[in-house]
Parts: structure tokens; sequence; C-alpha cells
């Protein structure tokens, strides 16, 4: 790892099957940076977080996250680099059937944790960080969409990551909790997780100005302005 980069992209090329997405892509991200990643739907946004945490391999360039070299990860690899990376998607993807606890509960066993001390101590601190910890036996019916989206970036948060990559995270929520979600990620990269929000929110964006990357006819631009 380069100084404090947990990414760094160098002449990356990305492909999705055969469709060349994204070209000469070149980026940095460090640690505690907090990063708008904005763009047109189809312009790549997905496809660049699908390489950062090892589910698009790079077709040339070269590529680190949290200490992987990208363009020699093995398979076997992968969920090592995902246990330094934490993933906050849109539609929340919680396990509907299980408590909020028993949600931790399952991603720790599948991540190699088997103290069961340890796992009831790291979950009461994870829901700590996002205000939910009187929600600990909750069913995720039971909670608000923003209740729902603080689970998921407490479970984001289990392994200490490096770094969180939200994909929309505020995308099925109004406003206010919007803005409730923003705050909780900054504090978040405030304590030195980096954090990476791709969005079509621009209000949001206005209202939390910080460094912002964008996806556009098949280039990354570096620390855009908004207009």
């Amino acid at each position: 790892m380069i100084g404090n980069s947990i990414i760094k992209l160098n002449n990356v090329d990305i492909f999705q099957q055969k469709h060349l997405v994204l070209s000469n892509v070149n980026l940095h991200i460090d640690k505690g940076d907090f990063v708008w990643l904005i763009g047109q739907t189809g312009s790549g946004k997905s496809s660049l977080l699908k390489v950062i945490y090892g589910d698009l391999s790079i077709a040339s360039g070269t590529g680190h996250a949290c200490g992987y070299e990208l363009s020699k990860l093995a398979t076997k690899d992968v969920p090592y680099l995902r246990r330094k990376l934490g993933i906050v998607f849109q539609d929340f993807q919680l396990l509907t059937d299980r408590s909020v606890e028993q949600n931790l509960q399952f991603v720790m066993r599948a991540t190699g944790w088997d103290d069961k001390k340890q796992i009831a101590d790291r979950i009461l601190d994870v829901l700590e960080k996002v205000g939910l910890r009187s929600k600990l036996k909750k069913m995720p019916h039971e909670l608000s969409g923003g209740e729902q989206q603080r689970v998921v970036i407490a479970r984001a948060l289990l392994n200490n990551p490096e770094i969180i990559l939200a994909d929309e995270p505020t995308g099925n929520l109004d406003p206010d909790t919007s803005e409730e979600i923003v705050l909780l990620l900054k504090q978040i990269s405030q304590g030195g997780t980096a954090v990476v929000v791709a969005t079509h929110d621009y209000h949001i964006i206005r209202t939390f100005p910080s460094r912002i990357i964008k996806c556009e006819t098949g280039k990354v631009l570096e620390d855009v302005k908004m207009a």
C-alpha cells in the first residue's frame, strides 16, 4: 500500500462481458476520505465499485484495494478482500426472517468469527455507532426504511473495514432520512474509514459538499466541481 491510499487504480480498463465500460481509469482514495460518485445510469458507477470489491476483474492497468493487488486477485482471496470492505446497497438485503441481531450474527459467522462473547460485544458496538442498540431483537419489518439502512451500515462496519462502498444508499429513503444516513456515513469517515457514496441525488451532494468523482462517457473524472 502506498502511503494512506486505500484504493489506487492506474490506467485501468473495465469491461462488462466484452463491453468496455470505463477506460484508462486513474483513481485514488485515501484513509478517511468521503467521496461522492456520480454519473448517469449506465455510466459505469456500479462497475467501478465492483472492481474495487473484486466482483469484476481488471482487463489492463494496475489496481490496489485494501492491500490487495486487483489485477492478480485470486478467487480464494476475494472473501478476505471483502472483509476489509463494507458494502451498503439501496435495497437493504436484510434477511427478513431473522432479527437485527441474527442478521449481524449471520454475517460475522460467515466471515470467520466464532467466539460468542466477541460476536455479542461487536454487535452491540456497531449498533451503538448507528444509534440502534435498542433495536437488537426487532425484525426488519418492524423497522422504518431509515432504521433498516442503519442496520445495513452497522453490518458493513462489523469487520472494521478500511472503506465503505455505498451504492445509492438513500435511493429508497425520504429526504430527511437521507440526510441522517449521509451524516452517519460522514461521521464514519471522520473516524478514519473511507466512504464512497454512489448517488443520483444532487440535492444531498449540495447539502454535504465533499470530493466528487464522476463517471462520464467511458471515463472517470476525479475531483469534479458541482455546477
